[in-house]
């Protein structure tokens, strides 16, 4: 098993307690295959270390892999018409009536190959990893169909594999009702309750998500697709209050959800039992940006119950087309008045506990060797600069990319 040490860097280890951002001064890290083995000041690195092969970081700031946990990165086609809409005064809920918004983006989907999803999506995963991602979450929920949700996860799978990059799998079969539903959405989530076993049997599911709002699906149909997961022993996680208060918090706190996401309309009684159960809120600022949204999320009431924040791209064609994690951070602080620190944590520390991934998110023995080098000397920076990239280098696994 390979031995390495990475030594003079100011180490951000996100390590919750103690320091800000848990950091220490002049750092060196122990990897140990694709583990860390030992974090800490150099001078204390062990002796039993000091002979293995050294990588000088010059002095870089240094935190964990950056995690995105929440996208829809495989789509067909783009929804830029819909954008013009929007800024000539359609509202994002007209549109998806109208069948446009995700409506769109399934008939684009589905008429696109294996191949072409793949060509279509390795750019968007490619921007991410440039800013130092190293762990991703892809959500199906554009084939709305056995045979095309099957393709995006297979799709999702294979880009991970290809682009040897962590990617979490999340099936979002109940994103929409799709056009041959029309009117039947139970119906439709009857048919969800057959797929779901069939693409979890193929090793294609590792959690289950759903749309709960008035333009999607109802907290009573939401929750027959939780059972159906539970069933299986899949981790649930829920789109939840960004329109409107439909209870989905609440109800996915029943469920013990890994995360509610979005969450601009949740009330104190759904942030409650989100802190009861222990799941993550998951704030996504470039949707809330790009359809100029006025409603906050409640951040002051989610800190005073102790809930979880994290952060993400929400990478899609509708609502936002980014692939800038590094934009996120600052928009997190700008829009939603977090801070740099609770920015970062959200997308490390956090954002693995909202994927359900406990090896992984800060710097600490015994974690996945996933960090970033970068060209700063200050943790606040990387939410500082409005489209910097000060990233050198990423190791994943303990292997430099």
């Amino acid at each position: 098993m390979s031995l390495q040490v990475w030594t003079h860097c100011r180490a951000a280890t996100l390590v919750a307690g103690g320091a800000p951002y848990g950091l220490l001064e002049d750092a060196a890290l122990a990897v140990e295959g694709e583990r860390l083995a030992w974090v800490g000041p150099r001078r204390e690195l062990p002796a039993s270390w000091r002979g293995a092969p050294e990588h000088d970081c010059g002095g870089a700031l240094v935190t964990p892999g950056l995690i995105d946990c929440h996208t829809h990165l495989v789509y067909g086609g783009d929804r830029a018409q819909e954008f013009e809409q929007r800024l000539n005064g359609a509202t994002y809920e007209e549109i998806a009536r109208a069948g446009g918004g995700i409506a769109s983006t399934v008939r684009a989907t589905r008429a696109a190959s294996e191949d072409e999803l793949i060509a279509q999506s390795r750019p968007r995963l490619r921007a991410l990893r440039a800013e130092g991602v190293t762990t991703l979450e892809i959500k199906s929920g554009y084939g709305l169909a056995l045979e095309h949700e099957r393709k995006c996860l297979r799709v999702a799978r294979a880009l991970g594999a290809q682009e040897r990059m962590s990617v979490a799998i999340t099936f979002l079969g109940a994103h929409a009702l799709p056009p041959e539903f029309a009117g039947r959405p139970d119906a439709y989530v009857d048919e969800l309750l057959r797929m779901l076993p069939v693409l979890h049997a193929e090793g294609l599911v590792d959690a289950v998500d759903a749309f709960c709002e008035r333009i999607a699906f109802t907290p009573a149909q939401t929750s027959r697709v939780f059972e159906a997961a539970r069933a299986l022993g899949l981790p649930v996680k829920l789109h939840a209050e960004q329109l409107s208060d439909s209870g989905g918090a609440a109800l996915a706190a029943r469920f013990g959800a890994l995360s509610c996401d979005h969450l601009e309309w949740v009330s104190e009684e759904g942030v409650r039992a989100m802190a009861q159960a222990g799941t993550v809120a998951v704030l996504l600022p470039g949707a809330f940006y790009f359809l100029r949204e006025t409603r906050l999320p409640p951040v002051a009431l989610l800190r005073q119950h102790g809930v979880t924040i994290a952060i993400s791209t929400d990478c899609n064609p509708g609502s936002s087309p980014c692939t800038s994690l590094l934009l996120m951070l600052n928009m997190a602080c700008t829009l939603f008045r977090l801070t740099p620190e609770e920015a970062l944590a959200g997308v490390t520390r956090n954002a693995a506990r909202a994927l359900g991934l406990a090896d992984r998110g800060t710097l600490e023995a015994g974690r996945r060797a996933d960090f970033v080098l970068w060209e700063l000397a200050q943790p606040a920076q990387l939410a500082y600069a409005i489209g910097a990239n000060p990233l050198l280098q990423t190791i994943q696994q303990g292997t430099p990319r």
